[in-house]
């Protein structure tokens, strides 16, 4: 009962990513270039200040794993990026359809064969994902936004896998972002001269940070060890759901039929794939 709860709690941290960032930028309070930036040092900064409390003094520094932290830095720049034309709930559908294909794809490299159930699953949700991106009058696709999506979904599916073997999550998650944020840096610099930084885009930005990101990845961390791959990969398609509906709620997105049939999907995949054999 508790990992269900820590595993639902950090779903709706991933979701909310998608919300805050949409919102900073559909808003024009904020540019994706600004926003990623803030959020990977805001995330850092609370990261470190938890691991000090903890630890009580000063953490030493690891070698970096290159690997998880080049994999943040692509979604993160990946991510922003793409919402300048993708609604929230639309990129989160994007976002973990591809997330969940590479994570399956690191499970069976790894030998962690999923049941048939979970491909059954697997397949059911994609589906729904499917049928919900599949061009048509209700559809806003745009090819660009699409394919940074798909790099951020690539570079998240690869940090998560990485992330089942962290000894100390925390302090893992800490490294990473301290480690993201100067390539970050020198990514989006072409791009800050000619962007709004609102007070709203700004604090947007360090409560994805701060929150939804750093304490959220850190849990995420901690849980993952709990976790099959594939099953990891099968729980994250509930994200695109909450992300939808949230979207609806609290940044007046359009909520369709087809919505809600593909929502449906989702998360019927979800259930069969985590159905116990009997």
């Amino acid at each position: 009962m508790r990992l269900i709860a820590l595993t639902t709690l950090t779903m709706i941290a991933f979701a909310a990513n998608s919300l805050l960032n949409r919102a900073g930028l559909a808003g024009d309070h904020i540019g994706p270039a600004g926003f990623a930036l803030i959020r990977v040092v805001a995330g850092a900064v609370t990261l470190w200040g938890l691991v000090a409390l903890g630890s009580r003094g000063l953490p030493q520094r690891p070698r970096p794993d290159w690997v998880a932290v080049l994999a943040l830095v692509a979604y993160l720049l990946g991510f922003s990026f793409a919402y300048l034309a993708l609604d929230a709930g639309l990129g989160a559908l994007i976002l973990f359809a591809v997330v969940q294909v590479t994570m399956f794809a690191g499970a069976v490299i790894g030998g962690d064969m999923p049941p048939g159930r979970r491909w059954v699953g697997m397949a059911v949700s994609l589906c729904g994902l499917a049928y919900l991106v599949w061009p048509g009058a209700d559809a806003r696709m745009d090819p660009l936004a699409i394919a940074l999506m798909i790099v951020a979904a690539i570079g998240w599916g690869v940090y998560s896998l990485v992330g089942r073997r962290a000894e100390a999550p925390l302090e893992a998650t800490t490294w990473n972002f301290i480690y993201a944020a100067p390539l970050v840096l020198v990514a989006v610099l072409p791009f800050l001269r000619d962007e709004r930084m609102g007070v709203v885009g700004v604090g947007l930005a360090i409560m994805s940070g701060a929150l939804t990101s750093g304490l959220g990845y850190a849990l995420w961390y901690r849980v993952l060890p709990q976790l099959a791959a594939s099953t990891g990969a099968l729980v994250q398609l509930s994200v695109p759901v909450i992300a939808i509906f949230a979207g609806v709620i609290f940044l007046g997105e359009d909520l369709s039929l087809r919505l809600v049939l593909a929502s449906a999907l989702v998360l019927g995949g979800i259930a069969v794939g985590l159905l116990p054999r009997r």
